[in-house]
């Protein structure tokens, strides 16, 4: 039995890199700041980190147990808008030390198992089924997207982006369809061109090369793109530009994540393109 590519061990290891940058932001707080408000509405720091926990042990569920993820998504359709929710509130009932410790073991569970997962399988997932190298992804993407949140409720600066930004700009591109189905719309049969600017100046590009046999193109930072598509921004303030009416509405749509489209986030005062995260939106 073969295992994942190199290229897939690359993300997870990347994966495992990001985790381990949220866990040195919150490993030695109070508990007083676990409780404190982050941008998603009622959710506190400790229902960042329990909804990470939650969704992790899901992920180990989908990769080692099919029939018990099955018996979690017939849980979850039972109430469709509240089990997300209903999974952080109980993780952040836990005393911070055990929500910590059950994080830590659920990461490094996930880890070994997308490790061990054999090559070219793909499983269930409340949204479209995935491979090994598409779940670690879509993990390393909220364990990102969560980070900027807690970062925002504990009034400290964001980490510099990193080339780790790259895996979730490709979720981004791949989850286009997946995106215009949420809403009910067909999405155009051709791709688009999308070029991103990466934290160190390189150009990632994705789609046609010739942009003639493209639906529409979308240019800009690779850090506003992946805060558009984890919703952590409002378009207006990014730096994103989009030419062709498809693109365009793309972006207005764009979600890299599982489930209903969010709520998004409210448009904030300031310059566009700076990638801060106002108050409200979703999670």
């Amino acid at each position: 039995m073969s295992h994942p590519s190199a290229d897939t061990w690359a993300v997870i290891d990347d994966l495992c890199q990001e985790s381990a940058q949220l866990d040195h932001l919150v490993a030695e707080l109070s508990g007083e700041q676990w409780a404190l408000d982050t941008p998603a509405p009622a959710w506190t720091v400790a229902h960042q980190i329990a909804h990470l926990a939650w969704t992790d042990r899901s992920s180990v569920l989908a990769l080692t147990d099919q029939a018990a993820f099955a018996h979690e998504v017939e849980n979850a359709l039972t109430a469709p808008g509240d089990f997300v929710d209903n999974g952080a509130e109980e993780g952040a009932g836990k005393p911070p030390a055990r929500l910590l410790a059950d994080w830590r073991a659920g990461r490094e569970a996930l880890a070994d198992a997308l490790r061990a997962a054999p090559a070219g399988m793909r499983f269930p997932w409340y949204g479209p089924p995935m491979s090994t190298a598409s779940m670690a992804t879509a993990r390393l993407m909220e364990t990102w997207a969560h980070g900027l949140d807690v970062a925002d409720a504990l009034g400290v600066p964001r980490i510099a982006p990193t080339a780790r930004l790259r895996h979730i700009a490709r979720l981004g591109v791949r989850t286009r369809d997946y995106a215009f189905g949420m809403h009910g719309m067909a999405p155009p049969f051709e791709e688009f061109r999308v070029e991103l600017v990466g934290p160190d100046g390189e150009l990632w590009a994705f789609g046609p090369k010739d942009t003639k046999f493209a639906a529409g193109r979308v240019t800009g930072p690779a850090l506003d793109f992946c805060l558009l598509v984890t919703q952590r921004a409002h378009r207006s303030d990014l730096a994103l530009h989009a030419e062709g009416t498809d693109a365009d509405q793309w972006l207005d749509i764009a979600q890299a994540f599982a489930g209903p489209p969010g709520d998004g986030r409210e448009p904030k005062a300031g310059p566009p393109g700076d990638g801060r995260v106002p108050k409200a939106g979703s999670r």
